[in-house]
């Protein structure tokens, strides 16, 4: 099952700290790491790791009780990818140059290089991209009709759509009605990537 940024956050620092010291962190070192005051939450997100079966609880009594499930019993591993920037779920803006790095199962990457973009805007809502999420992206130059794509339009700006190829021109379908639909000549759109996921945070 799929994890979101959270949780394999955590999974990845429970997984470090057991293999450095020989034990598991407690629910207080884990908030202590990710600045989470409350224990409550952190025992959400724990709990939420058993019940995908990333984690087990091995001793009721102890602080110090999860064991993370092994690899080698077929659960995906974790892998980091690049978060490259923003991308606007609307008109085109800016891409940005810096860039960090986000950990998920090895299982959502893509074919080729994969890079993340979090969401700016709600052009994408009704194919569950909202404002705020991270979109998980294949890299690629080219797209079937249908796909969403990160396009970059006239060489500077960077959006998230459907794509569209119809005669000389790109149409750039948003999925909300209430955005303009945009129709380029294909010179002026460039993919970048097709998105195969998306990480929310709640």
């Amino acid at each position: 099952m799929g994890l979101t940024r959270r949780q394999a956050e955590i999974l990845a620092f429970i997984t470090q700290f057991s293999e450095v010291q020989g034990y598991a962190p407690t629910l207080q070192e884990v908030g202590e790491k990710f600045g989470l005051s409350s224990v409550a939450t952190v025992h959400k997100h724990i709990s939420n790791l058993v019940d995908k079966g990333y984690l087990l609880r091995s001793r009721r009594n102890s602080s110090r009780d999860l064991e993370v499930v092994s690899q080698q019993t077929d659960e995906p591993s974790l892998a980091r990818i690049p978060l490259l920037g923003t991308v606007a779920a609307g008109l085109p803006i800016e891409a940005l140059d810096d860039h960090e790095e986000i950990i998920l199962p090895s299982e959502w990457l893509g074919r080729g290089r994969t890079f993340a973009l979090r969401v700016r805007g709600d052009s994408m809502i009704d194919e569950q991209i909202r404002d705020g999420d991270t979109v998980v992206v294949e890299s690629r130059e080219m797209a079937r009709n249908g796909e969403t794509v990160i396009a970059l339009v006239d060489g500077d700006s960077v959006t998230v759509k459907q794509y569209y190829r119809e005669g000389p021109n790109i149409r750039l379908q948003p999925a909300n009605p209430t955005v303009p639909v945009l129709i380029l000549a294909e010179s002026r759109v460039q993919v970048q990537g097709v998105v195969i996921g998306v990480l929310r945070r709640f």
